[in-house]
């Protein structure tokens, strides 16, 4: 994992291996109608991944001392921060079970790559289809801590940049790729004619 987790800048950090689950990568979304469309990813970042873990507080910090001059001089008390408690907040949700979760977004759309056999493919994009980039597939990210004071909430938030996946693990949608649903098909001998 160390490999993985790296400070760019002060606010600014890579962090891997987390899980990915809400993958919004190729194409903007929003949630709510009328709502601004963006990139979005939710990552799962294990606690026993305390380097992770220190790197996001660190960037939080950094963020909200950045950010001091959009709140008046001082740091308010019912900040929102990005970095949440899985056990905490979601008990009944295996999948963020012994994690933190948060949400990374963007207006500008994320570069995608793909790390296999230890070497970073070409870029990935709308053609995947959801076969590489899937809720439960990990990989690592860059995201920007910062600052915000929009409509009455202040608070830290995450900036989705790059996102590259490392492995596959069982999906969190349930759901099955084609070349699961079709594996058997290989040296299939049509006996129709």
């Amino acid at each position: 994992m160390a490999k993985f987790n790296k400070k760019i800048t002060d606010t600014e950090i890579r962090i891997g291996e987390v899980r990915f689950s809400f993958p919004h990568v190729f194409e903007a979304y929003a949630a709510n109608e009328g709502d601004e469309k963006k990139f979005s990813l939710m990552l799962i970042i294990p606690k026993k991944n305390k380097e992770a873990v220190k790197l996001i507080q660190d960037a939080i910090e950094a963020a909200k001392a950045a950010g001091k001059s959009k709140w008046g001089g001082k740091t308010p008390a019912n900040l929102k921060t990005p970095l949440r408690d899985g056990d905490e907040e979601r008990p009944d949700d295996p999948s963020v079970e012994g994690c933190y979760f948060m949400n990374a977004n963007a207006k500008r759309k994320p570069g995608v790559r793909v790390l296999e056999n230890g070497k970073v493919n070409p870029p990935l994009d709308e053609s995947d289809n959801g076969e590489d980039m899937y809720p439960g597939a990990w990989g690592a990210v860059t995201i920007n801590m910062f600052a915000y004071d929009a409509r009455g909430n202040k608070g830290v938030a995450a900036g989705l940049n790059n996102v590259i996946k490392t492995r596959d693990d069982e999906r969190l949608d349930g759901g099955r790729t084609a070349d699961q649903d079709f594996e058997d098909l290989d040296d299939f001998d049509s006996d129709l004619d």
